[in-house]
């Protein structure tokens, strides 16, 4: 069949980071929208909770949107859902798992009455006007992941979510490759594809290896009390570990608020199977040695509020680190993390725990060898790397020219860029026809957006610098000053141990204040202005330092 028509892709966050996954399909009618995650603050975002993707064009084509489609059930994938949805409030499509975490999220925004979700099955197919989306079975650190082939007027394109190829997965199928070749032979315009791993070379492990670790370690441990730290959302890694304790008769405690809550949502779709009796409450541990108990437990990112650091630092209310302890870090850092968890790490070392990091992890993304796979069955006449940092994406261009796509067919989108593909009469063309509004919303507290770069840049200058306080009254109509000026310093210096500095920058306030009374200055912003601007460059010359200044006027 000949495709006759065009259609718009937009990325609008997870294309300069690992994180923020938003990306908008749109043709003539339709809007879909494909993932909606958030992003953790980096460490110059003073006080920021979470940051959300602007969906500033999505409001502003509300009319066209038919749904999110959403590949799995990461935070960095669904974890926006519930601020976006009380803005553009669409069904949500998704997998068994995925809705379910979803779900989660929308009751403990009070949503989950006002919002429609939509239980997708593997190979099904939604159609929303002009845009049909089947879902594909992959493989992935959680379960039910999907990659998206989505049909449009203009022809075939292909999401891969994130996703990893297993051959022998714990839970489920693996990924369903097959389906992927039949779509490369029927022709994919372009494939949109996940490059977290694509500096890696080879192939990526099958979570089963990790298995045998644990099994090894397990053996090796016997009179040891055994906790592993992994993240809360990979279930086919908690499995083998309960698989592992069951086998060698020990007990399993579940520690950290996000790990009992996917285990229980696991639990209750069957995804995990937990056998009879090994499942404790924290409460009981005592009852039983140490030899036969053993933690699954968050933190393995070295979160400072995670049960793991908790534990590190000897704040943990129920469990105390000894040196019977064996602690299995079963996670790779994240980018950026690697200071925190090295912090964990030495703590554990400090209460002469044994920490174990070899071989007890693999990846959920695909490396290299398997991104060339995937490349050589989809065949897709363009290729846009996307879920990860410019030098990740980069690294999967290489691979797609490696595998037959044209150099200048591998498309290194930016976020807000519209990239329109259009066929006609058999002809192919892509181009970015615009660059809409795109980034991050700042969340902090309960408060969405309210703290922008402004106040961030100030943030940052009172941390960097601190502030100094100027105070002082003014007679009504005379406009003599009655009192001060007083200077009060917050995180600038130790005002006990630096008196004669602070008498000295007094005075020069007072200095500049009586000149603009002689001058006659009675316009208060500019009496502000001058003691900012004269205190400013005495303290500048004086101690190399520049603290915010904040003039305060009273009247009487």
């Amino acid at each position: 069949m000949k495709n006759n028509g065009s259609v718009k892709i937009i990325p609008l966050g997870g294309l300069d980071q690992i994180g923020m996954n938003i990306t908008a399909i749109e043709t003539e009618e339709s809007i879909v929208i494909i993932d909606c995650g958030l992003s953790f603050p980096s460490d110059d975002m003073l006080g920021i909770d979470l940051v959300i993707p602007d969906i500033t064009y999505l409001k502003a084509h509300m009319h066209k949107i038919k749904g999110f489609v959403i590949t799995h059930g990461h935070e960095d994938h669904i974890g926006a859902l519930p601020y976006v949805l009380q803005q553009i409030n669409v069904p949500v499509y998704a997998t068994r798992l995925t809705i379910a975490l979803i779900q989660g999220k929308l009751v403990e925004h009070g949503l989950d009455k006002l919002v429609k979700t939509k239980v997708v099955k593997f190979g099904s197919t939604i159609n929303f006007g002009d845009i049909k989306i089947e879902f594909i079975k992959t493989n992935h650190s959680i379960q039910d992941a999907a990659a998206l082939a989505i049909y449009t007027p203009a022809g075939v394109l292909i999401h891969t979510g994130d996703f990893k190829i297993d051959y022998t997965p714990i839970f489920g199928d693996p990924i369903d490759l097959q389906r992927f070749a039949e779509l490369g032979k029927n022709g994919v315009i372009a494939m949109l594809s996940d490059s977290t791993n694509a500096e890696k070379a080879g192939f990526t492990m099958s979570e089963r290896t990790v298995g045998a670790t644990f099994d090894r370690i397990f053996g090796e441990h016997r009179n040891n009390r055994i906790i592993v730290a992994t993240f809360a959302s990979n279930v086919d890694r908690v499995q083998q570990i309960i698989n592992t304790a069951a086998k060698y008769d020990r007990k399993v405690v579940v520690e950290g608020r996000s790990m009992v809550n996917v285990i229980g949502v696991a639990q209750e779709l069957e995804y995990i199977k937990i056998p009879e009796g090994t499942l404790i409450d924290i409460e009981n541990l005592k009852d039983y040695p140490d030899e036969k108990t053993v933690l699954i437990t968050t933190g393995s990112q070295g979160e400072s509020m995670a049960a793991l650091s908790r534990m590190a630092s000897g704040m943990h209310r129920k469990v105390r680190i000894t040196p019977n302890d064996v602690v299995i870090m079963s996670s790779h850092p994240i980018p950026g993390n690697e200071k925190a968890v090295d912090k964990v790490i030495n703590e554990l070392y400090m209460q002469h725990a044994e920490v174990i990091m070899q071989d007890t992890h693999v990846s959920g993304h695909a490396c290299a060898e398997d991104l060339k796979l995937l490349y050589s069955l989809v065949k897709p006449k363009y290729a846009i790397p996307v879920h990860g940092e410019y030098h990740h994406r980069r690294a999967a261009a290489k691979l797609c020219e490696s595998v037959g796509v044209q150099k200048d067919h591998c498309l290194m989108l930016e976020n807000g860029d519209v990239l329109e593909f259009t066929s006609e009469k058999g002809e192919l063309t892509a181009e970015v026809k615009d660059h809409v509004q795109a980034g991050g919303i700042f969340v902090d507290g309960l408060g969405v957006g309210d703290v922008g770069n402004i106040v961030l840049r100030d943030r940052q200058n009172l941390a960097q610098n601190g502030i100094i306080v100027v105070v002082l009254t003014l007679e009504k109509y005379s406009g003599h000053l009655l009192a001060g000026p007083d200077l009060i310093s917050r995180g600038f210096v130790y005002v006990r141990e630096s008196e004669d500095l602070m008498e000295e920058a007094r005075v020069h306030v007072q200095d500049a204040v009586d000149d603009c009374l002689v001058r006659h200055v009675n316009d208060w912003g500019k009496i502000k202005n001058i003691i900012k601007d004269s205190l400013s460059d005495f303290l500048w010359k004086r101690i190399k330092r520049n603290p915010v200044i904040l003039p305060v006027i009273m009247e009487v």
